[in-house]
């Protein structure tokens, strides 16, 4: 596979642009969201009535798209009907890896488990509260994606081990990231420790994937540089990405290069606003989107707007 030379901004934002698709959302609630901001503690959270049910559902449809993703990686199937809601869209694309490596083939199937237990996790404490399972398109979803970082035309994360990891980096660094986030805005104490437990799970998840693609030589090495590349520069003019390999003394690394933990300079995750994770689901950089990417549909729920 031909990952050419790298991306410039201009074209992650072009590339990008051209696969998500752009709505209006009129809906009140939706406008009143677009204020709410993980970086100021929640005080616009409170004010446009977002609630921690809110933000679950929010988590939900996230981890939906996880769970297909990793079942039909490592198992062929994914979530029954009884984990996916009482109206759940269709899901596109996805098939069994040809795995080589049987230890990478349980370590992932883990994780697989690991994200359907989020799924049933919310489930269960939303009640008649949790959305259905969106519509998932897994197929043009990473392979615009992978696009946009310059990874090909015809990018099928399911095709191998090293693709079906940097599909998986793609989710996992922005679930950390949106968890992190998520702290400033959860209310109840029970909330904010549930969201905590699952953001050191979807952590681990994180350092392992990056761990085995940077194992994997200087191919898994750049495609998933191009990959953190593109996905900092659609989530907005913050630098809060960064690749499994650096240069210099920017980051924080063994000393060699390698970037296993993406952290600021006080060795602390990134955070991203609910807008910015927008964005990179949806494939889009745009202010105002509701759908595109990974779902074709918008998100379910009251916050499903960039």
């Amino acid at each position: 596979m031909d990952f050419g030379n790298g991306i410039s901004r201009r074209s992650a934002l072009a590339a990008l642009g051209a696969v998500g698709a752009a709505a209006v959302l009129p809906l009140r609630a939706l406008a009143d969201y677009e204020q709410c901001d993980y970086d100021n503690g929640g005080a616009d959270a409170s004010a446009s009535g977002i609630t921690d049910e809110d933000v679950f559902n929010f988590a939900l449809n996230l981890e939906s798209l996880e769970a297909e993703y990793y079942l039909r990686g490592t198992t062929g199937k994914g979530m029954d009907s009884g984990d996916a809601g009482d109206n759940p869209g269709s899901i596109n694309g996805g098939h069994i890896v040809p795995w080589k490596n049987e230890d990478l083939h349980r370590i992932l199937t883990e994780v697989a488990l690991n994200e359907l237990a989020h799924v049933r996790f919310y489930r269960r404490v939303l009640g008649d509260e949790a959305v259905s399972r969106p519509q998932i398109d897994l197929a043009g979803g990473f392979a615009g994606a992978a696009k946009a970082a310059g990874l090909g035309d015809n990018f099928d994360p399911f095709a191998s081990e090293m693709n079906f990891l940097l599909g998986g980096m793609l989710m996992e660094d922005v679930g950390v990231t949106a968890y992190n986030g998520a702290a400033s805005v959860l209310k109840k104490t029970s909330s904010r420790q549930a969201a905590s437990g699952i953001l050191a799970v979807e952590a681990y998840h994180m350092g392992m994937a990056r761990s085995w693609l940077y194992s994997m030589g200087a191919e898994a090495r750049h495609a998933a540089n191009a990959i953190s590349d593109a996905r900092d520069k659609v989530d907005g003019p913050s630098d809060v990405d960064q690749g499994i390999e650096v240069s210099g003394s920017q980051y924080i690394t063994g000393g060699g290069g390698e970037n296993f933990v993406p952290t600021d300079s006080d060795a602390k995750a990134f955070t991203r606003t609910p807008q910015q994770v927008l964005n990179i689901v949806y494939l889009n950089p745009n202010k105002g989107v509701s759908a595109g990417g990974m779902f074709p549909q918008g998100m379910n729920g009251k916050i499903r707007t960039t």
